[in-house]
């Protein structure tokens, strides 16, 4: 399970280091072989390839309404592999889809089975967006 937040910076090919935390378990999981794709709330999601293959399968049995959204999620994953360096290339056409830009700051986050790739001053609006709002209905009885 991946978890944590962390700072980093795309360097100018737009390829970004794995933290060391989480290189072992990628390596273990997926042979350092990861897909990424879109987020529709404006980021990317990077998953270890074994378990992107099972989600990959749901989302191509979705019904013929969903066809949209398969192509958000479908359509735009990418294949990448961690190189000797732990340094994942993102892809211009998924940097310029999410506003990432070569030589700026993105936020990793681990959300358990996967990750989000956020453009840094992004995920500082979406949070403070979230953290401005209700708190969900569903969520009101949940304990620590």
């Amino acid at each position: 399970m991946f978890q944590g937040a962390s700072q980093l910076n795309l360097d100018g090919k737009g390829r970004m280091i794995v933290p060391s935390r989480h290189r072992d378990a990628l390596n273990l999981q997926s042979e350092g072989r990861l897909t990424l794709t879109r987020h529709p709330e404006g980021c990317l999601l990077m998953f270890p390839r074994s378990y992107w293959e099972t989600v990959r399968a749901a989302i191509a049995d979705w019904p013929m309404s969903a066809k949209r959204w398969q192509r958000i999620f479908l359509g735009n994953a990418s294949d990448v592999e961690m190189d000797g360096s732990g340094r994942v290339l993102i892809s211009p056409e998924l940097r310029d889809a999410t506003g990432l830009k070569p030589d700026s700051r993105v936020m990793l986050l681990g959300m358990g089975s996967h990750f989000e790739i956020w453009e840094l001053a992004a995920h500082e609006r979406h949070e403070a967006e979230t953290l401005a709002g209700p708190f969900p209905e569903d969520l009101k009885h949940f304990k620590f």
